[in-house]
């Protein structure tokens, strides 16, 4: 694995380690590029504020911290600033607005709740709701069209179970608007790793059958994970199995 573009740190509050353990964690094992995209800081009316994700006043101290390890380490990983954002539509301009005065290199768009997290929407809860599964492929369709975003974290996290029909129809809309937008698709280790209801194998059937673009992230909450030999095995199955088109490396940007 040449590079990883989906590391977390504790800011979050569901990672351990350090900043400068998992960026040596990647060197040992062998990784030449590594993007630090933890959840980015959001804005929220009515006080409310979620416990997964850094706080506005952490963005300065997780920039300085990055930017120091990547002059520190420059002679032995090439490491790059990012955020694994949702796409709000009604606050999503403040989030841009509020990591607009950072040197972040891009985004990752992770979208784990429908409208706001507020509403404990959770993505992988859905079941059975094909009005949600449609609304998820709306969000994310909207996120891509506006250019902002680098690559798309776990874009089969949608746990539909119903009518299988209704599931490929709503996943080709979504790879298709992944490739109209240039945006490749992560495989997802972390779901591997965990057994979740993701990497989802008829989700990759369909990217196969689009031409999507793939990567592969670690998802790292944990240093000792980045880039693990078991989760690389079981993640290029998929893509030999499909015939999945996987790139590595690439120029993260932002729009």
């Amino acid at each position: 694995m040449i590079a990883n573009y989906h590391t977390h740190t504790s800011r979050c509050n569901h990672a351990t380690g350090t900043d400068r353990e998992y960026v040596e964690a990647a060197i040992r094992a062998g990784v030449k590029i590594l993007g630090f995209s933890d959840h980015s800081p959001y804005w929220f009316p009515n006080g409310y504020y979620s416990t997964h994700r850094m706080k506005p006043n952490e963005i300065e101290d997780y920039v300085n911290s990055v930017l120091s390890l990547k002059k520190e380490y420059q002679n032995d990983i090439r490491i790059y600033l990012g955020f694994e954002a949702e796409y709000y539509p009604l606050y999503f301009d403040k989030m841009l607005e509020m990591i607009a005065p950072y040197p972040y290199d891009y985004l990752i768009l992770g979208q784990h709740y429908l409208k706001d997290e507020s509403s404990e929407s959770h993505i992988a809860r859905l079941a059975n709701s094909y009005e949600s599964l449609v609304q998820y492929v709306n969000e994310c369709t909207e996120a891509l069209a506006t250019g902002k975003f680098f690559c798309f974290a776990h874009p089969d996290i949608v746990n539909f179970k119903g009518d299988p029909r209704l599931y490929r129809s709503e996943m080709i809309r979504l790879c298709k608007a992944a490739k109209s937008a240039n945006v490749p698709l992560e495989i997802n280790l972390l779901g591997l790793r965990e057994n979740r209801n993701y990497p989802r194998i008829d989700f990759w059937q369909i990217a196969a059958d689009i031409g999507n673009d793939v990567i592969l992230g670690s998802d790292s909450h944990e240093p000792g994970v980045t880039a693990r030999d078991a989760d690389i095995r079981a993640a290029m199955e998929i893509v030999n199995g499909f015939g999945l088109h996987l790139i590595e490396p690439i120029e993260p940007k932002i729009v």
